[in-house]
């Protein structure tokens, strides 16, 4: 039995380390990352005052698409904030696809559920300059394990 949960487990692992997203919004076709700016720096593991950044930012402009960036089935909004002084941009959704279970945060979906195929449009970058003047406009990719998505970058 151990031996079956070992190749089954194996075989999970071997399924995510090839995966690569394609494009996520419309005008950024290489998925470059949102760098430093005055609000902070968008690599996993930059600070936030007393916390960790816990995601990957990457660029989008104000009101662009957001794409799949495999195939991927839709599995609900994922609300990054709560917070009513964010409700411009407190949106988001989660996904499921190659393996990988994540979420798109600043992103209002087209919808919220079903499957959709790589490249087709899931919903449209929030205005993230209303809440945070100044800032590099982006898509945060964050894992449902709080894990690092960079490599799949």
């Amino acid at each position: 039995m151990r031996l079956v949960v070992v190749i089954v487990l194996l075989a999970v692992v071997c399924l995510c380390d090839g995966v690569k997203f394609g494009q996520l919004c419309n005008g950024n076709p290489t998925n470059s990352r949102r760098t430093s700016d005055r609000w902070g720096q968008g690599h996993y593991g930059a600070r936030r005052g007393n916390r960790v950044h816990k995601g990957l930012d990457i660029k989008c402009s104000d009101g662009s698409a957001v794409y799949a960036p495999f195939d991927v089935t839709l599995n609900g909004r994922a609300i990054p904030y709560g917070d009513p002084n964010k409700a411009a941009i407190d949106n988001g959704i989660s996904l499921t696809g190659e393996g990988l279970c994540f979420k798109l945060f600043y992103v209002s979906p087209d919808r919220t559920s079903g499957s959709v195929r790589k490249g087709q449009r899931i919903g449209t970058m929030l205005p993230m300059q209303s809440v945070y003047p100044g800032i590099t406009s982006h898509v945060h990719v964050q894992m449902c394990d709080r894990s690092d998505p960079t490599r799949y970058f």
